[in-house]
């Protein structure tokens, strides 16, 4: 008996949310962190602060793309995992 081959669970509609989901989460703990690194570190809050508005917006831009794109393919890496259990 033939087993039919199951699509990845990236390729659906399900795994672009999931994916998706996982970049927003990284994105909230990118921000997350920012601030947190603000409230601790002083030096860091006085550089944004001489900075000006373009170096405020670096650092948040920064901080969330990079919290976002790790945890999207993390989440990628987690779902290509789940589809090979049985």
């Amino acid at each position: 008996m033939r087993t039919q081959k199951k699509p990845s669970g990236l390729i659906s509609r399900t795994g672009i949310i999931k994916v998706m989901t996982h970049a927003m989460m990284g994105a909230a703990l990118g921000l997350l962190f920012g601030l947190i690194l603000t409230l601790v570190n002083p030096a860091v809050a006085t550089l944004l602060n001489n900075g000006g508005s373009p170096a405020i917006f670096v650092f948040v831009v920064t901080l969330v793309t990079t919290f976002a794109i790790g945890a999207a393919l993390t989440g990628a890496v987690f779902i290509l995992a789940e589809d090979k259990e049985f």
